[in-house]
């Protein structure tokens, strides 16, 4: 007769539905994505705002009348650039698709692409993938369809974002002081210190970014206007946002704005772009970054990159701006554990004498 196993009935049904729970963990995050993306955003914005409400809490106002009266100025100034800033921005942007034949036939036309066709055989490749006049007809109605159920989709986004944030700054604090009730209490004040200290990177991150942006959207715009850059609103708006996906964001951008320099301003001021944006690459690279990256997250910048690229892939253009804030959280959960760890084994073994 041959031992009896080791493995208890228990144990299995314990191992299965520990495999069954990973399993549906993993197709509602994969079913649910859109929505775990708008709530990571949303609750971005919130701690970002919550920041405000805490300070004019300190200045003994109420956190009612302080978060009403955060959300109003917020709302102000998102009117206030509505008014005054898109308008133009809208106008420079169907100037620039209406001259887009018109570009792309100088920019075919100059010694720079007849250089890199001569190398890399670009219009070869693009004259394999035309297709039939038929084909683009009978393919132009669902281009237009997603177009316009984009907007809408986009719109119910912004909707679902304001009104999740709302909702988290009124009650969010209290849901976490709930949730830490219920932690045992010799474990509560460590629960805190690692909330207080994702709370604190995320904020301090968020402003600033913000800071990072503005100040990209601001120089960008008004260099592109001295030189004479036709678009240069919209340009500008679009360097400033390239500043949300850090270090790669700023390079994509630069290269775009400096071909299409190239293509309606000419070699020169396509030069002076490209040397803009080099400088101002290294003004955002050695100064500005290292005060939001090096002292709130404190993420080292190879590990920056590769967060960027994974979640860039898993979640688009919205991951890769959420990719900071994940990575710094995570990287400070992680420090809490290997404390955890060697407080305990500090407990297990003796001391050396």
């Amino acid at each position: 007769m041959g031992s009896p196993s080791q493995v208890t009935l228990k144990t299995t049904f314990t191992v299965c539905f520990a495999v069954l729970a990973v399993v549906t963990l993993a197709v509602l995050i994969v079913k649910a994505e859109v929505a775990l993306i708008l709530t990571g955003l949303a609750a971005l914005i919130a701690v970002a705002l919550n920041h405000l409400v805490v300070l004019l809490m300190r200045l003994r106002m109420k956190r009612g009348p302080a978060i009403t009266l955060v959300l109003s100025v917020l709302l102000f100034a998102l009117v206030t650039v509505a008014l005054w800033v898109i308008p133009s921005a809208l106008t420079q942007v169907q100037a620039l698709v209406e001259q887009a034949p018109g570009l792309v036939a100088e920019f075919r036309a100059s010694r720079f692409f007849r250089w890199l066709d001569a190398h890399f055989h670009i219009l070869q490749q693009l004259r394999r993938q035309d297709r039939s006049p038929s084909e683009l007809a009978s393919g132009a109605l669902p281009p237009l369809l997603h177009a316009v159920t984009g907007a809408f989709s986009l719109a119910g986004a912004a909707v679902t974002v304001g009104f999740l944030v709302v909702f988290m700054l009124v009650f969010g604090p209290g849901l976490v002081r709930r949730m830490l009730s219920q932690a045992l209490p010799e474990r509560r004040a460590r629960y805190e210190r690692v909330l207080g200290k994702v709370y604190t990177a995320t904020g301090g991150y968020l402003g600033g970014l913000s800071l990072i942006c503005s100040i990209n959207a601001t120089l960008t715009t008004t260099f592109l206007a001295i030189i004479g850059m036709p678009y240069f609103l919209p340009l500008g708006i679009m360097s400033g946002f390239s500043s949300m996906i850090p270090y790669a964001g700023p390079i994509m951008a630069g290269g775009a704005i400096t071909l299409l320099t190239l293509a309606t301003g000419g070699l020169w001021k396509a030069m002076a772009t490209f040397i803009y944006f080099i400088l101002y690459g290294q003004l955002e690279g050695n100064v500005l970054a290292p005060l939001v990256f090096r002292r709130t997250v404190h993420v080292d910048p190879l590990l920056t990159l590769f967060a960027v690229v994974f979640f860039a892939e898993l979640a688009g253009i919205i991951g890769a701006v959420l990719a900071v804030p994940l990575v710094a959280a995570a990287q400070i959960i992680v420090r809490e554990l290997l404390l955890v760890r060697r407080e305990k084994l500090g407990e297990r073994v003796p001391p050396v004498p």
